[in-house]
């Protein structure tokens, strides 16, 4: 029986405010806990050292399927090392490159998926690395798109955001929460309260609404403005942007959007993102 609890996403779909709600759920603490102690609740399977340990050599020298020949062992070194359950980040797909499984089964346990509208996710995406809208609107539709190989990720394997979604909505179940980021901002609580639950932490419900405020996105935007984020793309540009839904509809063009529905149509159809009118 494994003891890792995926924690996962797309890019820019909300994974950071997720490990924020869980890391301050198990710390329990009267004060929101610092970016710094967020570690010792979770971790991140993207974690350079982790491969270089495994590996031997500094993981910028390895090439993309190096790395994903060495994901199972560096997942079965993140459960080795941790005290029962651990929560660990990932961006991956749900799936395999060249025949190597991205999540190691044997020391699964189960996953949160976070899934975000797209229309805002090339926002987000665009804002975060850099990139035009237009850039950020090919991104998503690219099913052979990965992550860089740096010294502060490692490469990870996203595919198209249909596909990502896909490979892991497809799973849902008793051990595989999918969650909406739209949701957990309209719905906070109801929302949240599955995590708890999945978690077996869900008897105190003033534990959780203190988690979910010390999670808030005014919380997270404070913080990094006092202490800085080091997931921040550059410094001066701010992780924690704006948080908002729906922002798609001041900053994208009709044509863009149409972009969007043409390469993700059903997927958006079945997570209800379809705008009226398109």
């Amino acid at each position: 029986m494994g003891n890792i609890m995926w924690l996962a996403s797309y890019p820019k779909s909300g994974n950071t405010w997720l490990r924020a709600f869980l890391a301050n759920l198990l710390a329990n603490k009267s004060n929101a806990i610092q970016f710094d102690e967020w570690l010792r609740y979770g971790d991140d399977e993207a974690r350079p050292e982790l491969f270089s340990e495994i590996a031997g050599c500094d993981s910028t020298l390895l090439d993309i399927e190096s790395l994903c020949a060495l994901r199972p062992h560096v997942h079965a070194l993140i459960a080795a090392r941790a005290q029962g359950t651990v929560f660990v980040k990932t961006h991956n797909l749900n799936g395999s490159f060249a025949s190597h499984l991205l999540h190691n089964p044997s020391v699964t346990i189960g996953a949160i998926y976070v899934v975000r509208n797209p229309l805002d996710v090339a926002i987000s995406m665009a804002a975060h690395f850099g990139l035009s809208l237009d850039e950020a609107i090919d991104r998503l539709g690219n099913d052979g798109l990965a992550t860089a190989n740096d010294a502060l990720y490692v490469s990870q394997i996203l595919g198209s955001w249909s596909h990502h979604v896909s490979s892991w909505a497809d799973q849902a179940g008793p051990r595989v929460l999918v969650l909406r980021y739209e949701d957990m901002l309209d719905k906070q609580m109801k929302t949240f309260c599955k995590v708890a639950r999945l978690v077996g932490l869900d008897k105190n419900r003033e534990r959780i609404e203190r988690a979910v405020r010390f999670a808030g996105f005014n919380q997270l935007q404070s913080m990094e403005r006092r202490y800085g984020f080091s997931e921040a793309p550059r410094p001066d540009t701010p992780f924690f942007r704006s948080g908002r839904a729906n922002q798609w509809r001041d900053r994208l063009s009709r044509d863009q959007v149409g972009r969007v529905l043409a390469d993700h149509r059903a997927m958006m159809r079945r997570f209800r993102y379809m705008p009226a009118g398109y």
